[in-house]
């Protein structure tokens, strides 16, 4: 490995550690659901809304914050979000009322918001033309959902809602660490690029579909399956903890093993494949008989949910060349979020049918996008994103990347 490659790579696990912290506290959200609804008494409507305030807070303004910084370098914009994103949640906790527990999730929400569309690009300019690169980023948010019921669970359960204030300080910590490094200096290929090509806004938009789709997805099992453990399979916490885990946990290993897979196959056939396995994974989910055996389709269910995540946030700047922070903040966020805009019309499914209704309907939702994805093209290969030896390069603030 040369001296360029490794600054890439050192990079890249700065951007995916932080966004691992990031995440962990939209991970925290499904993580903590169950505990609102079992130790406050929370409906199931009630506790759909919970994830609604943290989509309406992330999903909404992410596209509005791409475009500033695509427009103007915000050096703390990451740091910042990052910070609120998980004084937000960690507050929540502690907070008396749903009301101002709704407040807080919001906020947390507004964070992840400033965090991704700034961090998106940053990792993109790092990443240069390799998904394989790309994908230590995207799994980066992957690993932080898999953290946040590793971690939260015997938290949660040995202390309640409360324990949400431990999870204040990793926020800190590394919106620290993102803010000291906002003047660091690095060079060579993954570093900053001048921007040519076309914008592409149709395949875009196909694009964006089928993130939409895999979100609506994913939202309805990490919302509801460790309910469906708790209530429709008499598990225990701790099991019913597990069982999204190991969702998380899959969702880890398809981000990196997609981003490789793209590498050899291409962007578009990964998305594709991943796309269509997703139904019979979610299926022989639901199916499964008994708490053990469903564990290991779990684990299935979120690799195939994300096998294409770290190709459609490539992807998706590849597109729109000329705007990396608007590309990162649809594809990260609005795409990413919007699915749990329909939380609470899982929650009424669930309200009638249980737990177990929600998945049964979930096996349909990637029919959509499999036809979505057979209208997905490949980038034009004369656009320049960043990678080495296209174009000129010049040494660039990392904080100025990232705004």
């Amino acid at each position: 490995m040369t001296t360029q490659q490794a600054g890439v790579w050192r990079r890249m696990r700065l951007w995916g550690a932080a966004h691992a912290v990031d995440d962990l506290y939209q991970g925290l959200v499904p993580a903590v659901v169950p505990y609102f609804v079992l130790e406050r008494g929370y409906g199931y409507v009630a506790a759909g809304g919970l994830t609604l305030a943290a989509t309406l807070g992330s999903a909404v303004p992410q596209p509005l914050v791409g475009l500033l910084v695509d427009r103007r370098p915000l050096p703390w914009l990451s740091a910042a979000g990052l910070a609120l994103a998980g004084l937000g949640v960690g507050l929540s906790g502690l907070a008396d009322g749903y009301a101002l527990v709704w407040l807080l999730v919001l906020l947390s929400g507004l964070g992840v918001a400033a965090f991704h569309p700034a961090a998106g690009r940053a990792a993109r300019e790092a990443a240069g033309d390799s998904a394989g690169a790309m994908s230590v980023f995207a799994a980066g948010g992957s690993v932080g959902f898999f953290l946040a019921p590793v971690l939260a669970t015997p938290l949660l359960t040995a202390w309640g809602v409360r324990a949400t204030a431990v999870f204040v300080l990793p926020a800190l910590a590394m919106a620290a660490v993102l803010f000291r490094a906002r003047h660091r200096r690095y060079g060579g290929p993954g570093g900053s690029a001048v921007r040519t090509g076309k914008d592409r806004w149709r395949p875009f938009l196909v694009l964006t579909g089928v993130e939409i789709v895999r979100s609506v997805a994913f939202f309805g099992v990490s919302t509801f399956i460790e309910l469906y453990w708790l209530r429709h399979l008499g598990a225990s916490h701790l099991l019913a903890g597990a069982a999204l885990t190991c969702f998380l946990l899959g969702g880890v290993v398809g981000t990196l093993g997609g981003g490789r897979l793209a590498d050899r196959i291409g962007m578009v056939r990964t998305a594709q494949w991943g796309t269509a396995l997703t139904a019979p994974a979610l299926l022989l989910l639901r199916v499964a008989p008994g708490p053990w055996a469903p564990l290991l389709f779990a684990v299935l269910a979120g690799a195939m949910l994300n096998l294409p995540f770290a190709v459609l946030v490539k992807l998706g700047q590849d597109y729109l060349p000329t705007r990396p922070g608007t590309a990162a903040g649809v594809t990260l966020g609005l795409a990413v979020s919007v699915g749990g805009l329909l939380a609470p019309l899982f929650g009424l499914i669930a309200q009638s049918h249980g737990p177990e209704g929600v998945l049964a309907v979930l096996p349909a939702v990637p029919v959509a996008g499999v036809l979505l994805g057979m209208f997905m093209v490949e980038p034009d290969s004369g656009s320049t994103t960043g990678g080495a030896g296209n174009c000129a390069k010049r040494e660039t603030p990392v904080g100025e990347i990232a705004g």
